[in-house]
């Protein structure tokens, strides 16, 4: 049978569990283990889809269309290899699934209980996710902190798998934080021990603890933590601040963390090959160039709203030979006072106009736009970013006063931006739009099919709108040009031809969602190459 790590949080969420989670699976999965990791999340929404980003971060597209949590894109780039939309189980999904099983009598008269029915669909959801990647060792991030109400009913239902299974089948990891007092400097451990009393008095006894801090734990902290958390030593794991992210498996290694976990599960150890994560950490240390890029989106104060696109930049960044230094803009506040904006277009060598729907914020990224066209600068325009790239192009060189999308504006004059036929008959919002992987088709001889090397391509999508077939020959002109069609014959790539500008490329696509970091997207490269050229001219 397979077995199953769970991975619990306490204090405060966003300690780390996402990173902890995918690098544990990544630890063994470099022993020859077949790893999956399975994020829950104990919000009622079904899925991510429906949430503003400051909500919950970024809405992660798995490329069977699943809108999910970030962590699932943590757990894709830590493992390579793609997961679905049911490696994400959320308390909508199971509630959802357990009341359409009433509602056709399947429980045959019986009086529906959090025990044992939404507890037992919880155990089917984790078993059936696990079962379908094939996996040997699935790995269950338990979402939010332990005392939440709402967590409670998964706590018990991995209560339940440990009775079930056993020990030898099944193991507990507690990530808490240790915080460090500025004035004394002393490691406090009185809240991760909170957390796991909390955690016991559930039914639950962490096998391992695994402390968030900014420095290394002290012996006597670590000494702490196991007498009052009941558990041995050297199951107690320090957790600091490293460089990268991708220095963290790296860092628990050290600490034998998965050699310790497959001994309690009864599974063979080995040598892991972790050749590819040693090789890019050290490139990223070795990085001594610099090269800025703007950031200019409508969600910027909460930087996990874009996490996949820093890190997809992070990823081309060893590729290209210079370490990025991000600047962030609120587009909203371009709309306020245009000098910031000619400030900001100055200090920077390149751009991503990031996703985001909505008027909000539409015509401070337009304003960007021309300002980053007219003066040359590299830029990326993705999804959202895409579409305004062809409306300020409609407006200010193809001469379509008014131009808009119309998810803006609805009655502009030049709707060249316009709703998928198909979306007009949707009646409702969550996981109706045009979701996950399509396989595109490049145009030779431009600068996107140069990138990619290759005519067909596979991106993942998250979008309702699109370049109105209408305007296409009013809206091509002068220089910017499709650069790839879709199956169906959407357009899904532009750019401005190399004699107009060095760098202008907009995409439907979601590319940061498939970027490893060892195998960057191709278009991410291709920005901070260009940007890098900006700066050394200058």
């Amino acid at each position: 049978m397979a077995k199953y790590i769970f991975v619990t949080g306490g204090v405060l969420s966003s300690v780390g569990k996402g990173i902890t989670t995918a690098s544990i699976a990544k630890l063994i999965q470099a022993r020859g283990y077949s790893v999956t990791a399975v994020k829950i999340d104990p919000y009622i929404n079904v899925d991510a889809g429906t949430m503003n980003p400051y909500m919950h971060g970024e809405v992660f597209v798995t490329d069977d269309g699943g809108e999910t949590d970030l962590d699932i894109g943590h757990y894709e780039r830590f493992l390579g290899k793609d997961l679905g939309k049911h490696n994400n189980i959320t308390t909508g999904k199971v509630y959802l699934n357990v009341i359409e099983r009433e509602r056709r009598g399947d429980y045959l008269g019986k009086c529906v209980q959090i025990i044992p029915h939404i507890t037992d669909e919880i155990k089917r959801l984790i078993r059936e996710a696990v079962r379908k990647d094939g996996a040997d060792i699935g790995i269950v991030e338990i979402g939010g902190t332990v005392g939440d109400i709402e967590g409670l009913p998964f706590l018990e239902a991995i209560r339940q798998m440990r009775f079930e299974y056993g020990s030898e089948n099944t193991f507990f990891i507690h990530v808490g934080l240790v915080p460090i007092l500025d004035t004394t400097g002393e490691q406090k451990t009185k809240p991760l021990q909170h957390s796991i009393q909390e955690l016991r008095r559930i039914g639950i006894q962490p096998d391992m603890v695994i402390a968030r801090s900014r420095k290394k734990l002290l012996k006597e902290t670590v000494a702490k933590i196991a007498l009052y958390g009941n558990v041995p030593e050297e199951m107690v794991i320090s957790s600091h601040d490293v460089e990268t992210v991708y220095e963290v498996p790296l860092l628990l290694e050290k600490q034998g963390v998965s050699s310790k976990i497959l001994g309690r599960l009864g599974l063979e150890d080995g040598e892991p090959d972790l050749s590819d994560l040693e090789a890019y950490v050290n490139r990223w240390k070795r990085l001594s160039k610099t090269v800025s890029i703007g950031m200019i989106g409508k969600y910027t104060k909460l930087r996990d709203s874009y996490i996949s696109i820093v890190e997809a930049i992070k990823h081309a960044a060893t590729q290209v030979g210079a370490k990025p230094e991000l600047h962030w803009l609120e587009s909203t506040d371009i709309e306020r006072d245009r000098a910031d904006l000619e400030g900001f277009i100055e200090e920077i060598e390149g751009a991503v106009i990031l996703p985001g729907f909505g008027r909000r914020g539409a015509e401070g990224k337009i304003m960007a736009l021309n300002a980053l066209r007219e003066g040359g600068k590299p830029t990326l325009g993705i999804c959202f970013g895409f579409q305004l790239m062809v409306v300020e192009y409609a407006r200010n060189v193809a001469g379509l006063k008014g131009a808009n999308s119309t998810e803006i504006d609805p009655s502009t004059p030049h709707p060249v931006i316009d709703l998928m036929e198909e979306q007009r008959k949707m009646d409702r919002l969550g996981g109706t739009m045009r979701l996950g992987g399509y396989d595109i088709d490049l145009v030779e001889n431009t600068l996107v099919y140069s990138l990619y090397g290759r005519k067909r391509v596979r991106e993942r999508h998250r979008h309702r709108y699109e370049v109105n077939p209408r305007y296409w020959d009013r809206i091509f002109v002068d220089g910017l040009i499709p650069a790839g069609y879709s199956f169906d014959g959407r357009v899904e790539f532009i750019e401005l031809e190399e004699e107009q500008h060095p760098f202008y490329i907009g995409t439907q696509a979601h590319p940061e969602f498939r970027s490893r970091y060892n195998n960057p997207a191709p278009l991410f490269i291709g920005l901070l190459r260009a940007s890098l050229k900006k700066a050394i001219k200058v």
